[in-house]
């Protein structure tokens, strides 16, 4: 497998504005905190392991795709 490709702010906040959610609304789905969405946002953290792998998910699949 290879590594997964890190994520800027920008993109993040394409990936969720391309989905038609709140940062709220994402957080949840993500199952993260909205501080740790607008964090990523902005660039005060950086999403890793699991966050990272779903975000690429949504990203490549749709919001759909992480949805029970």
């Amino acid at each position: 497998m290879s590594p997964i490709e890190p994520l800027e702010p920008e993109q993040i906040k394409q990936i969720r504005e391309s989905s038609h959610v709140s940062q709220a609304v994402f957080a949840a789905i993500l199952n993260t905190s909205l501080s740790t969405v607008q964090k990523w946002e902005i660039g005060q953290k950086r999403p890793s392991g699991t966050a990272l792998k779903l975000l690429h998910l949504v990203k490549k699949r749709g919001l759909n795709s992480v949805i029970d």
